[in-house]
C-alpha cells in the first residue's frame, strides 16, 4: 500500500532514525486528538498532538498529550522568551511542512525547536500524526525526543 507523500516523509525520517515504527493510514480522520483516539480505541492521553507556536518571532513545535493543553506562560519561561503566540495555518506549514491536522513530531525542516512535554512519558505507547489526517504512527516519549532531536519540559497548564 502506498503512503501519502507527507506520510512517506515521516516514515523516511523514522527508518533513518533507526526506529521500528510504521505509518498506518486510517479511513477516518484523525486530525483532532478526540478523532486519533477514536479511531485507534484509545485513551485521548495516549494521543501525541503537536503545536506550533511563535516565540519572540520564531517557530517552535510542542508535542504533548492531546488531553492537555500549553500554558503559554510556562512555555515562554521554558525557552526564555518573551512571548509566545499560537501559530497561524501559514506558519504551521511553512515551519513544518505539514498542514495543521497532520503535523508530525519528525520529519519537519532542521532547526525546528521542539519541546516535548514530559506528561507524554506516563503511557508507554502514544499514537502521533504522521503528515496527513488520515496517518498515525506508534511511538513513545522517549522516541519523539531522540527522532525529533526535541528537548523535555513542563509547558501544560
Amino acid at each position: 500500500m502506498s503512503l501519502p507523500r507527507n506520510a512517506e516523509r515521516v516514515q523516511t525520517a523514522l527508518e533513518e532514525a533507526g526506529s521500528p515504527a510504521r505509518v498506518v493510514e486510517l479511513p477516518d480522520s484523525a486530525g483532532t486528538s478526540a478523532e486519533a483516539a477514536e479511531a485507534l480505541g484509545v485513551g485521548v492521553e495516549q494521543i501525541a498532538k503537536s503545536l506550533v507556536f511563535v516565540a519572540d518571532g520564531g517557530p517552535v513545535l510542542v508535542v504533548m498529550r492531546g488531553c492537555d493543553r500549553v500554558d503559554t506562560g510556562r512555555l515562554a519561561s521554558h525557552l526564555g522568551a518573551g512571548r509566545v503566540t499560537r501559530a497561524d495555518a501559514d506558519t504551521v506549514r511553512q515551519a513544518t511542512g505539514f498542514p495543521i491536522g497532520g503535523v508530525s513530531p519528525v520529519a519537519h525542516p532542521p532547526g525546528l525547536r521542539v519541546v516535548v512535554d514530559r506528561a507524554l512519558a506516563g503511557s508507554p505507547v502514544v499514537w502521533a500524526a504522521a503528515g496527513t489526517p488520515h496517518t498515525v504512527f506508534p511511538t513513545s516519549f522517549e522516541e519523539i525526543l531522540g527522532v525529533s532531536r526535541g528537548e523535555p519540559g513542563d509547558v501544560r497548564a
